[in-house]
């Protein structure tokens, strides 16, 4: 299974066009009939209020959706091809996305939302059409790399997007550095350890460290090639998206804000642990990122709420909700969806290894 081709745009596609579903839709609550006929919002005349950012988002939400799309198409189809096709299909998702926001009396369907998600997906699908063949292309660069470094087909593809859905949950900021895996909000379970500033501390620190060398060890289980230098990068990126996060949606003054005192005790710990444990055999590397893993589920649902972070509770107000809600489930799901994959390439390499032995 791993050696078949791989069609890294589609399946990335695929998954961008989840994600934005889910953002649309969110939060699935309070469904009923409007009695309005449902494609009436069409023709509605331009509205008198909006606002220049939601139409910036709404157009560079489904550049990645067109690209993606079109790059996958590209070696289908010809470049004009591939161009209408990605922009007709993220066109008739985003119109069934909004006809049934009709449904939702959170959301509100709207033709300029429709028109601008269809320009979105036209500037993506012309770059994709024009880069895509040179990115995810048979000769492509990145094609190219990820033939080399990845494990190849759909394994390599879904491990791939477990790690781009790892660095979407840094997109969460909520206070806690790498804190996936959190089920207690959705079980509305009660924080079972009280909040003590030395016990947080210690407890941020042990899982920052194991999540340090869980996510280490899952990008080295898919990696092929020797060189580990995509690791280091994928960290570099977790702190520049936490950043980012930080910045643009709680506290501008304060970027750095989610680099607390158990935060960088866990990161001094946890980077050097993970270098030694990427010296050991493959087979220990795969077991201890799965044991590492546990631990950190385990600790982030021990963690109390810390009282000292004032941004916590901003995440369920202002302009990000449905953004919020999107990155907010997929932290959660992450370790239990990353766990379920090291077992599936677990049981995919020993029966790999059998086949070859009976040849």
């Amino acid at each position: 299974m791993a050696r078949h081709a791989s069609n890294l745009p589609l399946h990335l596609a695929l998954a961008y066009a989840a994600l934005v579903a889910y953002a649309c839709l969110h939060p699935f609550t309070g469904w009923q009939a409007t009695g309005l006929p449902v494609f009436d919002y069409l023709l509605a005349p331009w509205p008198r209020y909006y606002r220049s950012e939601d139409l910036i988002l709404n157009v560079a939400g489904y550049v990645p959706l067109g690209f993606l799309a079109a790059a996958a198409l590209s070696r289908r189809i010809g470049a004009r091809g591939c161009i209408l096709a990605a922009t007709l299909a993220a066109g008739l998702l985003s119109l069934g996305l909004e006809t049934v926001q009709n449904f939702l009396p959170s959301r509100v369907a709207s033709n300029l939302d429709l028109g601008c998600n269809l320009l979105g997906a036209l500037a993506g699908a012309l770059a994709g059409a024009a880069w895509g063949p040179a990115l995810f292309g048979p000769q492509g660069w990145l094609q190219r790399w990820r033939s080399r470094h990845i494990v190849g087909g759909y394994t390599g593809d879904a491990g791939l997007l477990l790690l781009g859905l790892w660095l979407l949950t840094q997109l969460t900021a909520d206070g806690l550095l790498f804190g996936s895996g959190d089920l207690r909000h959705w079980l509305a379970l009660p924080n079972p350890v009280t909040f003590e500033p030395e016990r947080f501390i210690r407890l941020e620190a042990a899982h920052v460290a194991t999540t340090v060398v869980g996510v280490g060890l899952f990008a080295r289980c898919i990696m092929l090639a020797p060189g580990l230098w995509p690791i280091p990068l994928l960290f570099m990126l977790a702190f520049g998206l936490t950043t980012l996060a930080t910045f643009s949606f709680f506290s501008a003054s304060e970027p750095l804000v989610w680099l607390t005192p158990g935060a960088r005790f866990g990161l001094i710990a946890g980077l050097p642990l993970l270098a030694v444990c990427l010296r050991l055999p493959r087979v220990l590397q795969h077991a201890l990122a799965g044991m590492a893993m546990l631990a950190a589920t385990a600790l982030v649902n021990l963690m109390p709420e810390n009282p000292y972070l004032p941004f916590r509770s901003a995440a369920a107000a202002g302009h990000f909700l449905n953004f919020h809600g999107l990155t907010a489930v997929v932290t959660a799901a992450w370790p239990f969806l990353a766990l379920a994959y090291l077992s599936a390439l677990g049981l995919w390499r020993g029966e790999h290894l059998a086949a070859e032995r009976r040849l």
